[in-house]
């Protein structure tokens, strides 16, 4: 399903089924908005965007999204991702639920000033 090694966010989404790329396009879009000075990278094989360090990666799983906004992101949003499973500095968002893009931005907003 996944390219081993893409070598750029177009080439990751374009891996997946069409209805996943879709998800994928718009929580980029959603990063994009957020944080229009972000440059798109690859790290850890997944899609990212950073301003002097890493804002955020996600990538898609069989049943679930997965972002990854570092323990801080997680930790400042305790209450609205007590729904989700998430990890130290994981979230997965599962395929089945629709995806929380105001969260996201949310998310990246926070990240964004915690790194300036």
């Amino acid at each position: 399903m996944k390219n081993l090694k893409p070598k750029n966010i177009d080439e990751y989404i374009k891996s997946f089924p069409k209805d996943i790329q879709s998800i994928l396009r718009q929580i980029r879009d959603a990063i994009k908005k957020t944080a229009p000075a972000a440059e798109e990278t690859i790290s850890y094989n997944m899609p990212a965007f950073k301003m002097k360090k890493v804002l955020v990666y996600f990538a898609a799983y069989k049943n679930h999204i997965g972002f990854y906004a570092l323990p801080s992101g997680n930790k400042a949003f305790q209450k609205e991702l007590s729904k989700y499973k998430t990890g130290k500095g994981s979230i997965q968002f599962p395929l089945k639920e629709k995806i929380p893009f105001g969260l996201i931005k949310k998310i990246v907003e926070f990240r964004i000033k915690e790194i300036s």
